[in-house]
Order: C-alpha cells, then structure tokens, then sequence
C-alpha cells in the first residue's frame, strides 16, 4: 500500500515441519548473526523491531562489532498514519534458533544466499541438521545442505538429518519451503531393523516418501552390506510400511533368481508385529514329506502375545503348538507352550501301523517381590506325555529324550502379620518317570504353621537357659495325593485312588549349653494324623487271597516321641612353619552324638486271619497304607553318632606382592555317621546300621568339584546275601565290608570365565525338557533356528579384530562318574562313564563344538553330537550331526538373523524313524 509503512514483525513464527522449515531456520539464522562461527541463541520474540520511514532505500543498517556476532538495527520513526486493518502475515518460526559453523557463516545480499561452512550445525526444537556445507536461498525458499571435500580431497562431513527417532544420511539434500518438498540424494536411514539407502528420494510431504534405485538391508554396513533387496520404485511411509515394484534379492552384489512383483515390509515402531510364519521342508521314510514350524504370530498387546506352529506329514501326522509370553512390569511374568502330535507310523492295513496322540504341557510364572511382599505366586509345569521328547516329529531338541523324569510345581504363600506370625502355603506338584511312565502328584499340599512362640520369657525378651528357650510351636500339613500311569491321567479312576490326609504336629523343644563348650537340645514331639480312607484286611475265601477292603470315612490316630543331641567344634591347627610353602594346616571337627525314642503303638494294630482254618495270627495296622504312614508297633530306641570334618591350609602366595598367606579348602566336607538300635534282638533287628562316609572338594582354583561316598557295613553276610548277627572281622574279613562307593567329577573350563548369560540358555534347555549343561547336546528353541547354539551376544559385533593377536574363545564341561557295588559279594564296578561337552572358536567367525561320552562298563559311545555354527554377519548357518545311535539325526540351516526376515532361510533336517 502506497504511504504505508510496512511492519516486519518477527515475534511470532509457525515452524514448518521436516525439511521444508530449514530454509526459514537458516534464514532467520542468518539474520541474527552475519559471519559468526561461535554458537549463538536469542529468543526472538523479545528482539524490538523498528520501521526505518528514511525516503532513502528500505535496507537496513548494519551495526557491527568486532567482539560481538553481527545484528540486524533498523531504526524507528514515529508515523501518524493510522496501521492497515489488514492482519500481517504469521510469521515463520516460534522457538529458539541454535547454529555454528566453524570456518565462516556469509550472506551475499545480492544474490539472496546464506552460506554456512564446515562442521556447520543447525537446531531448532526436534530438528538436528549437521553437514559440512549449508546454502540458503531465500529469494527461492531452498535450502541445500551437502559434504565437502577434506585436504586429500576425500568427502567428508555427510549431512546428518534427525527429527524425533528418525534419522536420515544423505550425500545431499534440498528442500523447498513453500512446496513442502524435498529431494535427497543417497539417503541413508533406519527404521527398525531395516536400513535403507536410495539414489533418489522425493518427499512429497510430512509422511510419504517416494524413492528411486533403493535398497533395503538389516546389515549394519548400508553401503557395503552383504546382501539386500534392490528396487527402483518405493513408496515409503516411515514407521509403517514400504510397499516397492519389482524387487530382486542382492548376495555379495551378486543378483539372485529370488524376485518379487511387488513387495511390502511393515515397519512399524512397535517391539512386535503380528505376521506369517514360513515352515521348513523336511521328509521321513515312515511318515512321507513334511512342512515344519508353520505358523502365524499374533502380537495381541504389550502384555502378552501369541505363537501358533504346525507340523503336517503327508502320511497324516500332524502337530500343534501354541506359545505365549505375558509380562507385566512390576507385577509378573511367564510363559505358556502346549504341544501336541498326532503320530501315525506306517500305513493302515500293515502289521506295524500304528497310531498315537503325545502332548507337553509347559508353563513357567514368576512374581515379582515388590507386587505384594506377603504373599508370593510361582509356577514351573512340565507335564505331558512320557514318550513325548522320544517320539515328537519335530527334532530340534533331541538331548531331550535322554531325560528320564519331568517334574511340575505350583506355589503360592502369604504371611499374616499376626502375633504370633502365621505362614500358609498352597503347593501342587508332579513328577514324572519317563521309562516306567508311573506319575506322582499333589493337587494340593497345605502347608500352615504358627511361629514359635516362648512362654518362659520375660519382658527383657532375653532367651538363656533351659526354661527360658523352651518354645513351642504349631505345624499342618495337609495332602491330597495321586499315584497313577500316563493311561489313567486325568480319568475318574485317577481321582478315586486318591488318598487325603491331614499331619497335626505340635514340637516342643529347648536348647541349651553343657559345660560352656557343648550345645544340647532337646525336644517332644505330639502327632496327630486324619485320614480319609483305611482299610480292613481279611481272608477272602471266594477268592482264596488276603485281600483289603477300602473303608471310606473320618479317622485318625494319634502318636508322640522325645529326641536329644549334645555336640561341640573341636579346632585343631597344624604348623609347619613360616618359611614352608605350606604354613599350616586347620582341622576342624563338629561331632555329635544324639538320642531318640517312640514308643509302641501297638493299640492301633490288629489281628486278620491268613488262611482259610480261621487263626488270627497276624497283625496289621488300618492306616498302613497312608500317606504320612503308620504308627509303630515296637519301641524305637536309637542311639546316633555324626562326625562332620573340614580341612583348610594356608599356603604361600604365589603373588609376591601379598603379606598374607593365601587360604585353600583342602576338603569341604568329610562326614562319617551311623547309629545304634537299643531295642534289637539280633534277630529280626541288627543293632549297628552300616557307616556312611561322604565328602566332596573343590580344586583347580574351583573349577573342580569332586564329590566321593562309601557304605561301611560291620556285620557278615550268608551265602543268600542276608545280614547276620556276626561281625564281618569274626567271619574272616575285614573291619569294615564296603558294600558300596561312588564317586563324581564336574569340571567346567573357559577361557571367558564365569559367564550369566550361559545360566539363561541352561533355563532355556531345561525348559525344552533338557538338562542344564549340554553333556546331552544343545536344546534349541521348537520353532526358531536363528538363535545361535552357543553361547554369543548377538549385538553383531565383531569383538575379535586381528586373529592371531586375539585368543579365541572356548568352554568345556567335564564329568565323570564311578560306581562300585558290592552288597552281594559281586565285587565290581557297576558304573563307569565319562561325558564330555566342549565349545570353541575355530576363527573369530567359525564356531565348533561336541558333546560326547563313554560307557567302559557298556563299552560304547554315548550320545554324541557335533556342532558348527558360521557368522554371516547378519546371516546365520548352523549344522547339527548325531552320527550314530537311536537318535542319529542331522540339520542345516542358513537364514537372516533379523525378526523382520526370519522366513528368508533354508532350513533342512533329518528325521529320526521312531
């Protein structure tokens, strides 16, 4: 408007998003300070702007200091002419500006461009710009940001974009502010575990991107990976989805025949995505060709998820699995897998045709302690089929067939803050043997007991003497257990065998010291036992058999005992020295001798009739076959002797530095034990039991814990093996008759030490329903073959830089075990195996490992199987071998390591004909 003064308001700025706004940040960059190469903010908002009405030209003068960044000062003249109505234009930017450059920030008035120059930044609220050059157009609305040339004439300084957790590095790039768009050139970026890198990329607005010669990699190296997807035209949403033309599998920059029409990678910000699951190929003599593993994973929420995997055989074998995870922070977490088969073996009609259901139950729950510190909730299931890990189809976890026993346990407890404290527990358990396929269970255990309380004490609280530590306490133990086979699981016949029963136990006791050096205690106890089912025993003359009738009904019985022990630690040093190797020697010995009695219960006996002429002759008791037992019919009246042993030196230093004599455990325990029937007539009782003597030590700095055993018997045997009341010194022998020793080694070797993270995939393997060392192979997961069979970080990196200046790493397990048996006069060894597992780095990429064994009493190979795993960067290729025996079996299998592409592998495995 003509005679209008016009006003150049920069209080109020409207940031323009991505790259579109960069041309109006340097812009007002510029302004604010002309040839600085320091870092320089100021709130614009309270900068004073003035309106020059001089009738010379509209530019403004500038005033520069020589210690200062230059600023703009347009002086202000007052006007009486009233301000348009019109509103102004909103401004461009509404937050503080940060720059540097370090060599020079210029502007050329003339030609409408501002330049920053090398290791020039920019930062306005979320937005991060670096590069080693920016140029603004402002006349245009453009800015170009790009790499410079170093000294060798190398490019440098690539422009680094990040907005938020996107982040974006082209050669170069430039944008328009108007038109919202942008053009960038070899971008490169990440979105999940995807990087992509395009010749071209055009940014049509704030959330779609159109590329042009791109290609997508979870390499770490974008620019030299090996292997990627190439493509020339690519729609691009970040954070959701790429969806591309034609696009041809890359390896080694090598193309492949691999190629899609079209293609679409979700890419969303979440930890998880539901999505297809590719099975594996694999085929059986017996049961035909087969897809493995195929399934679909659902991500239901951030809670909890969802993993269903199927196997099919053309033979019509069949396999489900469903897995679960569920985590709440703070509160819990766990995990859920059910398996099961349906196996048919051979065809209908064939004298071996044979067909079968197997199932596994696993399920683990773990609370955590903050949630509720007076109660706790735990679960470990691993229930099911004891043929299950022999005959399951899908063969990635063959050490699990070795084991002989599953086992299961439910628990949950809460404290009440009474006084006295009370302590309740709920417990279901179960335990399994896999070869006599027998299943115990407890569904439940009650568990309650009051603390103890002391009614001698007084209001000091001080508890010395006999009388003043007398204590009591109130104990329940209540049972609900089943006994039954894998073909009565879970039928009515399983509930009605059943047996209930209830344990009252009221102990009284008190400790006390004799002479200041002995520590005695002594203690009564009452019992009371309810049962829910006896029996009456009687001749059954249809039958022609004694036989027991089960009486269903309330009863109970009722008994008590008195126990006492005295016992002391005796300390014994011997000296050799201060100039030996071995200064001295400590002893120290804690013996005991201890004392029990029960009476005779024999009112709760009774007499039944064992043949058809009618006399009673024989006694039992109804509650025999409870579950907490019966009461005794004669006296028991023992007297016991321990003797418990240590032995610990000191030694010289090997470090000369160290004042102190270094202490080693020469032996961590040497127990001895036996005990003296008062009561025994020679006859139907002997009155010495046999010694017992076990200990066990460590050595090789801990690293091997050797564990040994020996039953000592006093008394000789008749030629049918029997027991009799004759010493074995007095028959001829020896003081002693060993009847039986063992002995174990365990010796675990690395070249890393101590390792936690090999504790997880032990948890991992006893969860696949193997052991927890890899003495029996590796156990790997049901579904997933991209995780490693050893113990590796998989972060991708490369922590081995030179090969022979780097010592590769390697692990060993060791065990041994010897068995002597002797109870019949054999004489020999029973049990004689060595089991080896070994893992090491052949090259910093080349990983091998074996676990084998022998039997020298069998005189054969045990389970053996060898491992090779090749680090592909970010492939995987593994191969398993059992070369011989039951479960000989082999596997190969090459994939992606990344989630996102795990259905891009060849996964190939023999199938055991079981």
């Amino acid at each position: 408007m003509t005679g209008q003064k016009t006003s150049h308001n920069f209080t109020k700025i409207a940031f323009k998003p991505l790259y579109t706004n960069l041309f109006n940040i340097v812009l007002l960059s510029i302004f604010l300070s002309l040839g600085s190469s320091k870092l320089y903010s100021q709130d614009i908002s309270k900068k004073k702007t003035a309106i020059s009405s001089n009738k010379q030209a509209d530019s403004p003068k500038k005033t520069i200091n020589q210690n200062t960044t230059p600023i703009i000062v347009v002086e202000k003249e007052t006007d009486t002419i009233k301000i348009d109505s019109i509103k102004p234009k909103k401004a461009f930017l509404d937050g503080k500006i940060k720059y540097k450059a370090e060599q020079f920030a210029k502007i050329d008035q003339k030609k409408k461009i501002i330049t920053l120059y090398n290791k020039a930044e920019l930062y306005y609220q979320d937005v991060e710009l670096k590069s080693g050059v920016i140029v603004m157009d402002y006349e245009k609305n453009e800015v170009y940001a790009g790499r410079i040339k170093d000294s060798t004439g190398a490019y440098t300084q690539f422009p680094n974009f990040k907005q938020g957790a996107n982040v974006i590095e082209p050669d170069s790039i430039r944008f328009n502010f108007k038109t919202k768009k942008a053009l960038i050139w070899n971008s490169r970026s990440e979105q999940g575990e995807f990087r992509i890198k395009a010749a071209v990329t055009k940014k049509e607005n704030d959330s779609v991107y159109f590329l042009k010669g791109a290609r997508f990699t979870t390499s770490k190296d974008v620019d030299n990976p090996e292997y990627y997807f190439q493509t020339s035209k690519v729609k691009f949403i970040p954070g959701k989805k790429v969806v591309t033309g034609l696009t041809n599998m890359v390896i080694a920059n090598v193309p492949t025949p691999i190629a899609l029409p079209f293609a679409f990678f979700p890419m969303s910000k979440e930890t998880s995505i539901s999505g297809l699951i590719l099975p594996s190929y694999n085929d059986s003599n017996n049961r035909g060709f087969s897809l493995q593993n195929l399934g679909y994973y659902f991500a239901l929420s951030d809670h909890y998820d969802l993993t269903v995997l199927g196997d099919y055989y053309t033979n019509g074998s069949y396999g489900m699995r469903f897995e679960s995870s569920y985590a709440k922070r703070y509160k819990f977490r766990g995990n859920v897998n059910i398996r099961f088969e349906n196996l048919i073996s051979s065809e209908r009609g064939y004298p071996d045709y044979l067909k079968q259901n197997i199932y596994n139950i696993q399920w683990s729950h773990s609370k955590d302690s903050k949630a509720s510190p007076n109660s706790s909730f735990s679960a470990s299931v691993n229930l099911g089929s004891s043929k299950y890990f022999k005959q399951s189809i899908n063969q990635v976890n063959i050490g699990s067939n070795l084991n002989n026993t599953l086992s299961s346990s439910i628990s949950y407890s809460k404290n009440f803050t009474s006084v006295p404290q009370v302590r309740m527990s709920l417990t279901a358990t179960h335990s399994q043997n896999t070869q006599t396929e027998e299943i115990n269970m407890t569904l439940p255990t009650l568990q309650l007991s009051v603390d103890r309380v002391y009614p001698f004490v007084g209001k000091d609280g001080v508890k010395k003497g006999f009388f003043k530590n007398i204590n009591l306490q109130y104990n329940l133990n209540g049972r609900n257990s089943i006994v039954t086979t894998d073909s009565l699981f879970f039928k009515p016949q399983m509930f009605r065998d059943a047996k209930v029963g209830f344990q009252h136990s009221i102990p009284l006791s008190t400790n006390f010291k004799i002479f200041k050096y002995f520590s005695a205690s002594t203690s009564m106890n009452y019992e009371e036992i309810w049962y829910t089912k006896t029996i009456e025993r009687r001749y059954d003359v249809d039958q022609s058999k004694v036989v027991d009738k089960t009486i269903n009904g309330f009863d109970a019985f009722r008994t008590y005992s008195f126990s006492s022990s005295v016992g002391t630690t005796i300390y014994g040093t011997f000296n050799f020295g201060e100039n030996k190797k071995i200064k001295s020697i400590r002893h120290v010995m804690r013996p005991s001798v201890s004392y029990g009695y029960t009476p005779s219960f024999e009112k709760y006996y009774d007499t039944y009739a064992s043949d058809a002429s009618g006399t009673m002759n024989k006694q039992y008791t109804r509650f025999e076959s409870g579950i907490f037992g019966a009461p005794g019919l004669s006296n028991s009246n023992t007297l016991g002797f321990d003797l418990s042993n240590t032995f610990e030196a000191k030694v010289t230093d090997k470090d000369s530095t160290k004042v102190e004599p270094k202490k080693i455990m020469l032996l961590n325990n040497l127990n001895l034990s036996t005990s003296y029937n008062l009561e025994a007539d020679g006859v139907t009782s002997l009155a010495f039991s046999p010694v017992r003597v076990s200990g066990g030590t460590t050595l090789f700095d801990n690293k091997m814990n050797v564990n040994f055993g020996a039953t000592l018997d006093p008394y000789a045997i008749d030629n049918s093996g029997k027991r009799i009341n004759v010493f074995n010194i007095d028959n001829g022998g020896s003081l002693f008759r060993m009847t039986s020793s063992n002995m174990t080694l365990n010796y675990s070797l690395s070249s890393k030490g101590k390792d936690d993270k090999k504790k997880d995939k032990n948890v991992q393997s006893q969860r696949n329903g193997g052991r927890e060392d890899d003495l029996f192979g590796t156990n790997r997961d049901l579904g997933d073959n991209r995780k490693s069979q050893f113990d590796e970080d998989d972060d991708g990196e490369d922590k081995i830089s030179e090969f022979f200046n780097s010592k590769l790493p390697w692990d060993m397990t060791f065990a041994y075990s010897l068995t002597y048996g002797n109870n019949n006069r054999e004489n020999k060894i029973i049990g004689n195996s060595i089991m080896i597992s070994a893992n090491a780095d052949i090259t910093p990429k080349w990983k091998a490992g074996v676990s084998t064994g022998y039997d020298f009493v069998q005189k054969g190979v045990t389970f053996t199987q060898l491992r090779f795993e090749r680090d592909l960067l970010s492939w995987r290729m593994s191969f398993n071998w059992s070369p011989f025996g039951t479960n000989a079996n082999w596997g190969f299998f090459i994939g992606i390591k990344s989630g996102v592409l795990s259905d891009i592998k060849w996964d190939k495995r023999s199938v055991i004909n079981r």
